[in-house]
């Protein structure tokens, strides 16, 4: 199997001057073989041999993370969503021993970086600095990079992944999407997006394909919940790719705004929409407004996608067929499990548990389509493709003196919203400050956005908790469905 270094080379040895990256500096295939070799030799040097890398989309992160295929550095990827306590962790959990940040990020209080000196070979782009010395972690063998996903508690796994896992899924996304020979891809998602960074640079550049990397700014998106979905339609018509990978709410507000009378973009062919679950009636809407639009399925543990709807065979309303390096399998209780050479191990463990039981519900139908049905358990994800666990949101909001008891929802939409049981002497004022002290200390996408009061305390009277005192979600979610969409609902007359 070709690899996407042996790519690059190849690539940089017959064309070196065919464009591999274009964002604030353009790099052709030469180039970006010679800056990662350059990278390289500098972590080398160092005898760095985990690195935690914090950086907006541009042509060094690319240069970074091939670098360390060089040099057989693991690469930490920290996405720009993280709250200073998730960097922190995984920080220490990764092992890391050397910290590489943009250098205009350098003041963040979560990087600790404020003696760091400039990096050699990036142009004073990125800031680095030596982190304490600590024992090294364990993880499997051959780990290439170490994936912290948005998190189903406060402190989120770190999966561990070889880059002979990455590189297979990239070649089976690369065949998968042949017909259409993609020659120029724009990364929306955050490239520490394991989603972005595997179909958005390993399957391109194994193409000898354009990279777009504009900064988020340009594209749209601000943090995990707020995107302009007229700035990625200004940036898809300047740089006319011809595919993209979007989460659900970013394909919802791109629908929208087409809808609405903005331009509908010319040159998509392919529009890769994961990270969550998409409504049938969302599917039909941009096929109605001419976006081709192909859902797929995977997870991190997988090194991404495992599944994928092409133009050669896709079912509205299915997650696609299983790409060949992976097979599935389904167990008695209908839980998805994936065996292949993607799946990975954690943080801690010398080995991964395979087939992976991913914890996810659904089944194959007759042509071998996958339809997902739901998961298993208790953690939602967010139409931005944020994963959250309630019960840590909810611990947080009950640390608070004014909020007695909470229920946390938020599945497949694009905020969260709380039903709150007040403590006997809160007011208005005083729950509204407890929300906003508990969202200063989340990320944005676990973040409460709205609440409602709930009509009584959550008992096992009332079948609102167990015996045992665990909140009874579907039972709360049904007696305060009506309100909770109203909550939704008056938010969106106010913003729409």
């Amino acid at each position: 199997m070709t690899t996407t270094l042996d790519a690059v080379r190849r690539f940089a040895a017959c064309s070196p001057q065919r464009v591999a990256v274009r964002s604030s500096r353009t790099l052709c295939y030469g180039e970006l073989l010679e800056r990662a070799t350059t990278i390289a030799s500098e972590l080398e040097a160092r005898d760095i041999e985990v690195v935690a890398l914090a950086a907006d989309n541009s042509a060094t992160w690319i240069a970074v993370d091939l670098a360390a295929q060089i040099s057989r550095t693991v690469v930490v990827p920290l996405p720009p969503y993280f709250s200073d306590e998730q960097i922190a962790h995984a920080v220490a959990d990764s092992g890391a021993d050397a910290l590489l940040v943009a250098a205009r990020l350098h003041a963040r209080s979560g990087f600790g970086v404020g003696a760091a000196a400039p990096f050699p070979g990036v142009d004073s782009e990125l800031v680095w600095r030596r982190l304490r010395a600590s024992p090294r972690v364990t993880m499997p063998e051959n780990t290439a990079k170490i994936s912290y996903t948005s998190g189903t508690t406060g402190r989120p796994k770190g999966v561990c992944l070889t880059q002979a896992g990455m590189d297979a899924v990239a070649a089976s996304l690369r065949g998968a999407v042949a017909e259409i020979d993609v020659t120029k891809h724009l990364c929306v998602l955050p490239l520490a997006t394991l989603l972005e960074n595997v179909a958005g640079v390993y399957a391109p550049l194994m193409n000898g394909a354009e990279i777009v990397v504009p900064s988020a700014a340009e594209t749209g998106l601000v943090g995990a919940t707020r995107f302009d979905a007229l700035a990625l339609l200004d940036s898809l018509a300047r740089y006319r790719p011809q595919s993209i990978i979007l989460v659900p709410q970013l394909l919802a507000e791109l629908v929208t705004a087409i809808e609405r009378g903005a331009p509908q973009p010319t040159t998509l062919e392919f529009i890769a929409v994961g990270g969550g679950r998409v409504s049938r009636a969302l599917l039909d809407r941009a096929d109605r407004v001419g976006l081709p639009v192909y859902e797929g399925y995977g997870l991190t543990e997988c090194a991404s996608v495992v599944t994928l709807n092409t133009p050669a065979a896709r079912r509205v309303g299915s997650v696609g067929k299983p790409l060949p390096h992976a097979t599935l399998t389904l167990d008695s209780r209908g839980q998805i499990h994936v065996a292949g050479p993607a799946v990975g191990g954690y943080v801690g463990s010398a080995e991964g548990a395979e087939p992976l039981a991913t914890g996810d519900l659904g089944y194959l139908d007759a042509e071998g389509f996958l339809h997902v049905s739901g998961r298993s358990k208790n953690v939602f994800i967010t139409s931005y493709g944020r994963n959250v666990s309630p019960e840590w949101v909810e611990a947080e909001l009950c640390e608070q003196t004014p909020i007695r008891q909470a229920a946390v929802f938020g599945e497949a939409r694009p905020w969260n919203v709380a039903v709150v049981v007040p403590a006997a002497d809160a007011t208005q004022q005083t729950i509204e400050a407890a929300i906003a002290e508990t969202n200063r200390r989340l990320p944005d996408y676990a973040r409460v956005s709205d609440w409602l009061i709930a009509n009584e305390p959550f008992s096992a009277e009332n079948a609102e908790l167990t015996p045992n005192g665990r909140i009874r979600r579907a039972a709360i979610s049904v007696r305060y469905r009506r309100q909770i969409d109203e909550l939704y609902d008056q938010t969106l007359d106010l913003t729409g």
